[in-house]
């Protein structure tokens, strides 16, 4: 079944903005720990990071690394935690009207 991409980008940064109210986060790291619950390449997180920072949701830094050169961290910043935010609450009110409409709660 193929899950409307426009749908899934939305969800998407859901996603991440939630994984960064939690933690800082480099961008592979993302993509692994995503991956891991919803089907996601890297081509799909970087773009979603990049429009975060130049949007003021994210700052980011560089820390060295013991596997190779220094990783890009992200860290979710005030704006970021506001659109978070709301994009949760939009996200629970669009799944309890679905989950109203799937399990027939509306029909008489």
């Amino acid at each position: 079944m193929l899950m409307n991409i426009q749908f899934k980008k939305g969800v998407l940064e859901l996603c991440v903005l939630s994984l960064l109210t939690k933690r800082e986060f480099y961008g592979y790291e993302l993509v692994e720990y995503i991956s891991e619950y919803i089907n996601i390449s890297e081509g799909t997180i970087y773009p979603l990071l990049r429009r975060f920072r130049k949007e003021g949701y994210v700052t980011t830094y560089l820390q060295e690394s013991q596997e190779g050169p220094p990783r890009k961290y992200y860290r979710i910043t005030e704006e970021g935690l506001s659109a978070y935010e709301e994009l949760l609450k939009e996200w629970e009110e669009f799944t309890i009207g679905v989950n109203n409409i799937i399990r027939g709660d509306f029909v008489e």
